[in-house]
């Protein structure tokens, strides 16, 4: 198991899952002035506590089926991965698929449980894991990078997963390997008539 960096407790109970939400725009743009004359170690902190901030908001916007707050969460060339091998989308066509649901008022409850971050030595790229719980699905993983963009944080890629246990992993392999065999068979085009 890993252990936490020095700091990022801190970042985490000042500036994560325990803080209000607010809009990722108004959270970044508030803080954006004294993270860049703040010293590095405060700097490294305040750059925790947004990112934090911006993931605990993408999650409450989702759950909400909040559009505006969520989508401004990404970057405008940010790519989501869902838990199909098929589902890797550009914000843009995640936001296709997305979007009638949202405007149905149908979101998605993602509650995070813990998160970890780091941040590159300039400060300006961000990766995280975080461990998040579902009704439906139970425990889940959600990791990703984050880029500072104009001074603002912004998801470039979130990758959602759901991790299997090791004692069922060959039945859940083999059941997937069974599905996508049936796809493969289904995508098959009939013989040419002549």
């Amino acid at each position: 198991m890993s252990r936490a960096r020095p700091g990022l407790l801190l970042a985490f109970l000042s500036g994560g899952l325990a803080a209000g939400l607010l809009a990722p725009a108004a959270i970044t743009a508030a803080a954006q002035e004294p993270a860049a004359t703040a010293p590095p170690e405060r700097r490294l902190t305040m750059d925790r506590a947004e990112i934090n901030r911006l993931l605990d908001g993408l999650h409450e916007a989702a759950s909400k089926a909040d559009s505006p707050t969520y989508w401004a969460c990404f970057a405008e060339d940010a790519v989501f991965f869902g838990t199909a091998m098929e589902e890797r989308w550009t914000v843009g066509e995640f936001r296709e698929y997305a979007e009638p649901k949202f405007r149905e008022g149908k979101g998605w409850a993602y509650e995070p449980k813990f998160r970890h971050v780091f941040l590159s030595p300039d400060m300006t790229v961000g990766w995280f894991d975080e461990g998040l719980q579902n009704e439906k699905y139970g425990s889940c993983r959600g990791t990703g990078v984050v880029r500072k963009i104009d001074g603002v944080w912004r998801i470039e890629q979130y990758n959602l997963s759901v991790p299997i246990p090791n004692e069922i992993l060959p039945k859940v392999a083999e059941m997937g390997k069974e599905i996508e065999r049936e796809k493969q068979r289904r995508l098959r085009l009939p013989p040419t008539k002549q």
